[in-house]
């Protein structure tokens, strides 16, 4: 997958559907991404990167699209995959998969059991046991990787989750999610589709 010659938005979408794997050196985890948030730098005040800013914990946002940025947030860990070119500091957060390998160890993880064991950022890390030691690594060359998966039937569009007081980019339709997918953060039960009707 090309990271680097695309729009983050379009990173974003075609991200849904493919499936995530974790080789740890006791577990193997892997999921299919159903739901995606895309940052945009420089100009998206919800960005870390927001009007250039640079620390070392943002290092990895500043390189070239495929890099891992995995940074904590309340004591969980955030997966991000980088986009565009060096210095470019965009990003797609990965928020919600659905468990394919590994999923008893990952309801162990994290405790839970049924569509709770992944469907959020913090959620999907601890059960894919995904920290902060694969920050500024590039994806498929490592123990994490991305690969070809399911495709959806129709992705949904909305605006970012959590995202108060950010004039408008608080409102920014700049979240994709697989509709009707019982593993997507927040969805209603009345929402949720047959797994025929989310996956062509």
């Amino acid at each position: 997958m090309d990271y680097i010659n695309q729009s983050t938005e379009e990173i974003a979408r075609q991200l849904l559907g493919k499936l995530l794997i974790h080789q740890t050196p006791t577990h193997t985890y892997s999921g299919y991404i159903v739901e995606t948030e895309a940052y945009l730098g420089v100009e998206d005040m919800a960005c870390h990167s927001y009007a250039g800013r640079r620390t070392p914990r943002l290092e990895s946002m500043y390189k070239i699209g495929g890099t891992v940025y995995v940074y904590t947030m309340h004591t969980h860990h955030m997966l991000n995959i980088v986009t565009k070119e060096a210095g470019n500091p965009q990003a797609v957060l990965i928020r919600a998969v659905e468990p394919l390998q590994g999923t008893v160890q990952m309801g162990k993880n994290r405790k839970a059991t049924g569509i709770t064991v992944c469907n959020g950022p913090g959620k999907l890390t601890k059960a894919m046991e995904i920290t902060k030691a694969l920050d500024g690594v590039l994806i498929n060359e490592g123990s994490l990787c991305i690969t070809e998966g399911k495709v959806p039937s129709i992705i949904a569009i909305s605006p970012r989750v959590g995202i108060p007081n950010k004039e408008d980019w608080t409102a920014k339709p700049l979240r994709y999610y697989v509709k009707g997918h019982p593993f997507v953060s927040g969805v209603k039960k009345r929402e949720i589709l047959h797994e025929k009707e989310y996956w062509l």
